[in-house]
């Protein structure tokens, strides 16, 4: 499967982004998904992950009620909506999937994920 991230941006302090990341060349529902992201001289960090129905989710502590996972099966695209924005949230942010027929596990480590978008950089002023 080929991912393609999209969405980011320059935004204040305070501010809202959705990041969207549009997936081909699979059954999309087949596939659970993660955000992670990843600051200039910091190692990469999960961000969110969505199982394949989108019935589950899981945060990363540093972005629990401030980021909210989606998806769209139909339309084989998955979203990060971002408010309250900080500037520590700088940084390129990655969508990841891997295979996940029918569970609903979530998968947080960067090491469960085979497919990787390009990323999208995200800069929050402060």
């Amino acid at each position: 499967v080929q991912l393609q991230a999209s969405g980011g941006g320059l935004v204040q302090a305070g501010g809202s982004l959705r990041l969207s990341c549009a997936a081909s060349g699979g059954t999309f529902s087949n596939y659970a998904m993660g955000w992670f992201r990843q600051a200039p001289g910091k190692e990469r960090e999960f961000v969110a992950a969505i199982n394949w129905s989108g019935s589950g989710t899981s945060y990363a502590d540093s972005v629990k009620g401030r980021f909210t996972a989606s998806r769209d099966n139909a339309k084989n695209m998955v979203y990060l909506q971002m408010i309250s924005l900080k500037p520590e949230d700088t940084a390129v942010y990655y969508c990841a999937a891997r295979r996940s027929t029918w569970s609903d596990e979530l998968f947080t480590s960067p090491l469960h994920y085979v497919y990787w978008g390009q990323g999208t950089l995200v800069t929050v002023s402060s």
